[in-house]
């Protein structure tokens, strides 16, 4: 592992983004019109999501992770998709309150990808940098503040010890 001198410092430009210059979401929770790429944040998690999926409840574990690391500098964003298995048929204002009713989300969660994932510019870039793209829903990136994609699959839970060490790692400024 290498010390980084980064520590202190929050993430900025296209270092979240992953090399794009901008990427705008607006969320259904969270707040107004965010764009990813300038966000004050440490450590960005993009994770592509679907309320009706066996991996669901992670949204619950997300939230968990949200709220233990926000204050670190860790930003939390799930996109939703109905790319595997149709499993996001929910129209945003759905998917919003469902998110909140069932797992009291408070981190961004955007509208609903209108691309299949491949195609949309962040997770494009995501893909290209971490040479892995999402099998399925609940595929997790977590971005560094000089633009390193760690991609983590579907099946691994949020708040398993590998995934939040994998957190603490880059909030401490190591990769």
């Amino acid at each position: 592992m290498l010390l980084l001198a980064t520590a202190h410092t929050t993430a900025h430009g296209a270092n979240l983004c992953a090399g794009l210059a901008s990427y705008e979401v607006r969320p259904l929770i969270g707040g107004s019109p965010m764009n990813l790429c300038t966000l004050p944040a440490k450590a960005l998690l993009v994770v592509n999501t679907a309320s009706e999926c066996g991996f669901t409840s992670q949204y619950g574990g997300l939230e968990k992770l949200h709220q233990r690391f926000r204050n670190r500098g860790l930003q939390v964003v799930a996109i939703p998709a109905n790319d595997f298995g149709g499993q996001e048929p929910r129209k945003n204002a759905d998917i919003g309150a469902f998110c909140q009713i069932n797992y009291g989300v408070t981190f961004p969660v955007a509208e609903k990808l209108t691309v299949p994932i491949g195609s949309d510019p962040l997770f494009a870039r995501l893909i290209a940098a971490s040479n892995e793209a999402p099998g399925w829903n609940f595929h997790k990136y977590l971005v560094t503040p000089d633009g390193k994609v760690t991609s983590f699959p579907s099946r691994l839970d949020p708040l398993s010890p590998r995934f939040v060490h994998a957190v603490e790692q880059v909030l401490m400024g190591m990769k």
